[in-house]
């Protein structure tokens, strides 16, 4: 298999994904103590790589806008000719599957059970609506490094 620029970004979308998928479901599953805490550690830590990821890939893109044209939805959504559909596919994927287990599981434990047998608004599951943050991110990575964008055209006039 050859190794192409930028398989790295895909790579880690991948696995990240994969560890929030089981890491949000055991903890909606089993709910308690440690499968909550983990759940929280790991959302924001997947924020964390998101915003890290966001912000990196928005500077790469600021400095190659000064020599070829791009959109903010070429950038994070991946739309237009400027991304290979291999890439399309696997970033988006991976956007979609975050949102929806992030938003599932969110509703599916909508409250907390409290010490006195009651239950409390909120739920620690709510941190994983935040996950999404490192898909949009890492597209935008991906596609300011490696997307194949025109060159910026030069105004007569």
């Amino acid at each position: 298999m050859v190794v192409k620029p930028g398989d790295w970004i895909l790579r880690t979308n991948i696995v990240s994904t994969i560890l929030f998928v089981v890491s949000s479901t055991a903890a909606a599953v089993v709910f308690d103590g440690w499968a909550k805490t983990q759940g929280v550690v790991v959302a924001l830590a997947l924020f964390a790589g998101g915003v890290v990821a966001f912000l990196w890939g928005y500077w790469n893109a600021v400095q190659r806008s000064r020599s070829d044209e791009m959109a903010v939805a070429e950038l994070y959504f991946l739309m237009g000719p400027a991304i290979p559909k291999r890439v399309k596919t696997i970033m988006l994927s991976c956007l979609a599957v975050q949102t929806v287990v992030s938003v599932a599981t969110a509703i599916a434990r909508p409250s907390t059970p409290a010490a006195d047998g009651g239950s409390t608004a909120g739920s620690t599951l709510a941190f994983g609506v935040l996950v999404p943050v490192l898909g949009l991110g890492l597209n935008g990575l991906w596609a300011a490094a490696h997307g194949g964008f025109q060159p910026r055209r030069t105004s007569i006039g």
